[in-house]
């Protein structure tokens, strides 16, 4: 991205929960969708908060709620005293109760109106608003130019390689000059804003979009849609973006063709962490100098390896791994993996504290935290502090698509077997 100065006229405003119907559970069942981890060492906030980093825009509001206490913890660890550019800043505002407003945030747009005596502190000319689940790399400033040189009052961001595909967050119908004449959501197509039907393909120099979520509104513009035009509305893409539409505003289209990946389901999710140790890995870039990704700094020991054999894989920091077998796998922080173990393309998130074998009158541990000799775990995703035991055979064996176990510690999703946090899979169990 480039090095330009740091842009003082824009605030982001990140939202950092999914929903309580998330298709990413049982991964959200402790945490929001935006604190899941990724990539071994890191959460998914961290690139959404990093692109405004590295696109040197350096006030950033994280509006949470939802089993919001993981994400609230990191971001205040990671960012909050952050030396960023002129003052810069990263502040949680976590949902609220007030006299005037005595319950919880009813949506994006109820957010970001019940936040607004914050967000109007600094004399900011735009709005970016992010979800703060996805994960991709966007220099903003391109998309924050192209605003302004369409003098729009808001700007859309979409994709131009997915047309006609509703990954949640609705159709946009653009004209030739990328102007936005209609919006309609949900796979159904169903029309949100009374105009001329559109069609699933081209016509008359008109091409539909799917559109990311990601907004630039002028702040005077955010202040009256809010406050003066629909002052009852709960949600920003359903509601207040249709409703500008049909207020006649003028609404540019930013057409984004890189990477993008929204985490929608768990088989998404289980794709992007499987992305991430390809060697030529053309979609995220963990590894590129001028965009680093930001997180907190753990200053954990360097991994512990004896006698491993490791291929096309990523090790978090702080792991020990014995003389066991990995393969295609994302390993993450303080990972311990027994003698003669097996792990085989899976996720495993690893433990928030070191936990070893215990032993002495009324304090036995049978199982610690980590993964057991003699195990074996392919294509899964084992979440954090859960506990497998020796000899366990985590592999989906008879091939079921879907499946709630949850009450013996898993669920299977699309094939894919996750080991639900803090979960004991007792020895020699056979998934």
């Amino acid at each position: 991205m480039k090095n330009v100065k740091c842009d003082q006229s824009v605030a982001a405003i990140v939202f950092g929960d999914g929903s309580s119907q998330s298709r990413l559970y049982p991964l959200t069942k402790r945490r929001s969708e935006a604190a899941i981890p990724i990539a071994g060492n890191y959460r998914l906030i961290d690139s959404v908060i990093s692109n405004c980093i590295n696109s040197n825009i350096t006030k950033i509001y994280a509006l949470t709620q939802f089993n919001s206490t993981s994400l609230n913890s990191h971001i205040s660890r990671a960012y909050t005293g952050a030396r960023l550019l002129n003052g810069g800043f990263v502040e949680v505002i976590a949902a609220y109760q007030c006299p005037e407003h005595n319950a919880w945030f009813q949506g994006t747009a109820d957010a970001i109106r019940r936040c607004l005596w914050v967000l109007e502190e600094y004399p900011v000319s735009e709005f970016l608003v992010l979800p703060g689940h996805h994960l991709y790399k966007m220099d903003y400033h391109e998309l924050i130019d192209a605003h302004r040189r369409s003098r729009a009052d808001i700007t859309v961001a979409v994709l131009s390689t997915r047309k006609n595909e509703d990954l949640g967050f609705g159709i946009f119908k653009l004209d030739a000059e990328y102007q936005v004449l209609e919006f309609r959501e949900n796979q159904e197509m169903k029309t949100t804003h009374n105009s001329i039907p559109v069609n699933n393909s081209d016509h008359n120099g008109t091409l539909n979009f799917p559109g990311m979520g990601i907004y630039v509104i002028n702040r005077d513009v955010m202040i009256k849609l809010l406050t003066e035009y629909f002052p009852t509305a709960n949600d920003l893409k359903s509601q207040v973006i249709p409703g500008a539409i049909s207020l006649g505003m003028k609404i540019h289209g930013y057409q984004f063709d890189g990477y993008w990946e929204d985490m929608r389901c768990i088989k998404a999710y289980y794709r992007a962490n499987m992305e991430t140790i390809r060697r030529a890995n053309k979609a995220y870039n963990f590894f590129d100098r001028d965009s680093p990704l930001y997180t907190l700094p753990r200053h954990l020991p360097p991994t512990l390896v004896t006698d491993a054999v490791i291929t096309d894989s990523i090790i978090g920091d702080g792991c020990i791994l014995s003389k066991c077998r990995i393969k295609g796998s994302v390993i993450g922080m303080r990972t311990r993996i027994g003698n003669d173990a097996v792990v085989e393309d899976s996720i495993i998130m690893g433990s928030d504290i070191y936990h070893h074998d215990r032993t002495g009158e009324g304090d036995t541990i049978a199982i610690p935290i980590g993964i057991g000799e003699g195990s074996h775990i392919r294509k899964a995703i084992v979440d954090k502090n859960a506990r497998v035991g020796k000899n366990v055979m985590i592999m989906n064996k008879d091939n079921v698509h879907e499946g709630n176990m949850e009450a013996n510690g898993y669920v299977i999703s699309e094939g894919i077997i996750v080991i639900i946090r803090s979960a004991v899979i007792p020895d020699g169990s056979i998934l």
